[in-house]
């Protein structure tokens, strides 16, 4: 699954408008599975194919003994923007849509370096690659959505969706949570010997200013996307999902990472 961050899901499949001559075709949509669109899911790569219909496998790093390797994935996060991820560094470029056709800009892209040499060639093949994308289209069903974009190759990718929290459980709250260098043993009916994250809530004004903070208490669920590190202090801005239902044993929340506000390592 992709590191998510989330924004409300939406249709990005517009009607495009006639060309000024009558005669002109107008562009059409590809049939989609119901309730399926680009930004309601996650797309991660499962297959790529050269114009001979044959596997290319230089788009796929080999797994480790730490585990499966990462795999390139792409969110639409809007109607206009569209980031990749799962790799080094964060890219993120504007794309459009006429009908079948995609066209997407160059990519941004943060500059931070990673030891995975292998890693960081992939990513820059795949800056390079993806503004040669000319067509889409998903297929599948509404469970097993498979999106396809052809390039101007011919070559092909097929990326497998995923939901994204909005899809499952609508907007998210916006919270910051102060993260302790040390956790704190707390109690658990299955884990006498546990340990949490020690948090507290910090609260911000409307120009980023920092007003105050809530008291220090256990965390006893889990931050996707965040890692803790014994004696590093971290302000975290997550995204807060209500679950309904309510799984049991579990907190009627989700929280998922989506920015590191501060960092410091504590002695």
């Amino acid at each position: 699954m992709l590191n998510r961050t989330s924004f409300t899901a939406a249709s990005v499949l517009a009607a495009m408008t006639l060309a000024a001559c009558t005669s002109a075709p107008q562009a059409t949509t590809p049939a989609t599975p119901s309730s399926v669109s680009l930004q309601s899911h996650e797309w991660q790569l499962h297959k790529a194919l050269n114009a001979q219909g044959t596997v290319d496998p230089q788009w796929q790093l080999p797994g480790t003994p730490q585990g499966p390797a990462p795999t390139v994935g792409l969110r639409f996060v809007d109607a206009q923007t569209v980031s990749v991820e799962n790799l080094c560094n964060r890219m993120h470029g504007r794309y459009t849509l006429n009908g079948t056709n995609i066209q997407v800009e160059r990519l941004a892209s943060t500059l931070m370096a990673c030891p995975n040499a292998n890693l960081m060639a992939l990513e820059r093949k795949v800056g390079q690659w993806l503004p040669q994308a000319r067509t889409w289209k998903i297929v599948g069903n509404a469970n097993a959505p498979v999106l396809e974009l052809q390039f101007d190759n011919g070559a092909r990718w097929q990326l497998t969706g995923s939901p994204t929290y909005e899809t499952l459980y609508g907007a998210s709250e916006r919270i910051f949570l102060e993260v302790a260098p040390q956790q704190m043993a707390c109690s658990h009916p299955l884990m006498p010997n546990a340990k949490c994250l020690q948090v507290r809530e910090v609260t911000y004004d409307a120009q980023g200013i920092k007003q105050g903070h809530g008291a220090w208490e256990a965390f006893y669920g889990a931050i996707e996307g965040y890692t803790y590190q014994d004696g590093v202090r971290n302000v975290l801005r997550l995204k807060r999902y209500t679950r309904s239902p309510v799984p049991a044993d579990a907190s009627k929340y989700l929280y998922v990472l989506d920015m590191t506000v501060e960092s410091e390592r504590v002695r």
